[in-house]
C-alpha cells in the first residue's frame, strides 16, 4: 500500500478518528516517552477535577487566571 493509499484512506476517516490516529502516528515519533510521566499527569488530572467535583477549588475562567498571572509579573 502506497503513502497516497494509506492517506486517502485516512483522509476518509471521521474526524474523531483522524484525530486518534493523528496523535498514535506523533506519539510514535517521540522515543523517548515516559510512560510514569503520563501516568503521573493522568492521575493528577483525575485529583483535580476530583477536587473541582468536591467543591474543593473552585476553576478559574482562563481570562481571569491570565490577568492574575500578569498582575503577579507586574510587581
Amino acid at each position: 500500500m502506497s503513502h497516497q493509499d494509506i492517506l486517502a484512506t485516512a483522509l476518509a476517516l471521521p474526524a474523531s478518528e483522524r484525530a486518534r490516529l493523528a496523535h498514535e502516528l506523533i506519539a510514535s515519533l517521540d522515543e523517548s516517552r515516559d510512560d510514569d510521566a503520563e501516568a503521573f499527569a493522568l492521575r493528577e488530572a483525575l485529583r483535580r477535577s476530583d477536587e473541582i467535583e468536591r467543591g474543593v477549588v473552585r476553576p478559574v475562567p482562563l481570562a481571569e487566571a491570565v490577568e492574575r498571572l500578569r498582575a503577579g509579573l507586574r510587581r
